[in-house]
């Protein structure tokens, strides 16, 4: 199995390798201009970026608060289980069970929810953004003269000579500004 293993990680790293040998021999034939953009960086620092992380942490704090009287009912409700089931009698126990296990699966049907809220509110305030952060860059690309952006999460290596991000960053908040 380990030699199975051993093969498939050699062919596949044996392609990207000569995947990676004819860019670069396209990019040096082609006059192909390559650069590399750190995105999280451009969101993180941009002013919409910004905003769009402020309100979203906002939601969050928001959610967290309505979510802690839940939690402490629940970890109270334990507490009395853990320390009271001994004086019990069998029909209690099984009571504070189902309700234990009621309120759990409640909790975490909200959780679910807010994780799906949370999910809307980031595609609402990311969506915009993205849209407008692409056309910074193809107008970018376009002036300088670049045949290929890649995102610098799936670069091994780059110089950062060829990193664009803070580029990027003081065009996308000029272009936010008209």
């Amino acid at each position: 199995m380990r030699l199975k293993q051993g093969v498939v990680a050699g062919v596949v790293a044996s392609v990207f390798l000569s995947c990676l040998l004819s860019a670069s021999a396209f990019a040096q034939t082609a006059g192909t201009s390559v650069a590399v953009l750190n995105l999280r960086k451009v969101f993180a620092s941009s002013e919409a970026g910004k905003k769009a992380q402020s309100e979203m942490e906002k939601k969050v704090q928001e959610l967290q608060s309505k979510f802690k009287k839940d939690e402490d009912a629940l970890v109270a409700l334990q507490d009395e289980i853990e320390k009271k089931s001994s004086v019990w009698s069998d029909e209690t126990k099984q009571e504070k069970g189902i309700e234990f296990q009621k309120m759990r699966r409640d909790l975490r049907v909200k959780q679910e929810d807010a994780q799906m809220e949370l999910k809307k509110l980031e595609e609402q305030q990311l969506g915009p953004i993205r849209k407008d952060l692409e056309q910074v860059i193809e107008k970018l690309a376009k002036e300088k003269g670049y045949s290929i952006i890649l995102p610098a999460e799936v670069v091994m290596y780059s110089s950062d000579a060829v990193d664009i991000t803070d580029e990027v960053t003081k065009a996308f908040n000029a272009a936010a500004k008209k």
